[in-house]
């Protein structure tokens, strides 16, 4: 794995790092200019700017701006005066930090028997789950994962909490009365949310509405509301649901 896949690979999983690059070589040094090392929170990732002491100052270095709130340093050091090294030579090394990416987070309200086949479609990709549901038994069935975490609330809205201004929601709860809630307390709490699915047909999508409007939610809100959820294809057997809805929400979150 190359430096750069290395990079997109900890910025999907949500690692934090500092890329450290030797900027500038000159007489007798262990590194050359253009080498490379990842340095995350946990140490060394992968590459070396030469090893040796001067590795470790580098490991120090990158571990402090890590700890702070700069995004890049700059360092020329003479490895006899600076570092303690035999060598006389110098290494001039760039340090920039590069921020994790978010988590995609996906947090569904419901987990009835479409959430029973989405969830784990959904827990095979690189992503957050989180699933709110009233009944216990429901949450119960659901696949063991990392990336998955239940959560038995006494109302489905309550979940709400559980969000942030990037996640991906979807309302697959036991019907319309349970959907509404929902849909308004995210929209009132987070009016920027990029995806907000509901499961449903075009005429659940029109009562739907009209039932926020009278909520008092403000029109270009309710535009942000994708009701039928998922791509027009398959059939109404839950799993093929649940596979247009899992390529529904790539396709949306690659278009950002």
């Amino acid at each position: 794995m190359n430096p750069w896949q290395e990079i997109t690979r900890c910025m999907e999983i949500g690692t934090e790092l500092v890329v450290v690059t030797v900027a500038a070589a000159r007489g007798s040094v262990p590194g050359e200019t253009g080498a490379k090392m990842l340095v995350s929170r946990e140490g060394l990732l992968s590459g070396t700017v030469g090893g040796g002491r001067i590795e470790a100052r580098a490991l120090e270095e990158a571990g402090q701006l890590l700890d702070s709130s700069e995004a890049t340093r700059l360092h020329c050091w003479n490895l006899q005066q600076d570092i303690g090294m035999t060598c006389g030579g110098e290494m001039t090394l760039l340090f920039e930090r590069i921020a994790a990416k978010p988590p995609w987070h996906i947090a569904i309200f419901g987990a009835g028997h479409i959430v029973q086949a989405l969830v784990p479609v959904l827990a095979s990709l690189s992503c957050q789950i989180d699933v709110v549901d009233t009944r216990r038994d429901w949450l119960q069935r659901l696949p063991s994962s990392a990336n998955i975490t239940t959560h038995h609330l006494a109302t489905f809205e309550a979940g709400a909490s559980l969000l942030n201004e990037c996640s991906f929601v979807l309302s697959i709860t036991k019907g319309h009365g349970s959907d509404v809630p929902v849909l308004r307390e995210v929209l009132t709490l987070f009016p920027g949310i990029p995806f907000l699915g509901v499961i449903g047909s075009a005429s659940k999508r029109a009562a739907l509405l009209r039932d926020l409007r009278e909520a008092g939610i403000n029109e270009s809100l309710l535009e942000k509301i994708t009701c039928p959820l998922g791509l027009p294809i398959g059939d109404n057997d839950p799993h093929e649901i649940a596979i247009s809805v899992a390529a529904q929400l790539l396709e949306r979150r690659d278009r950002r």
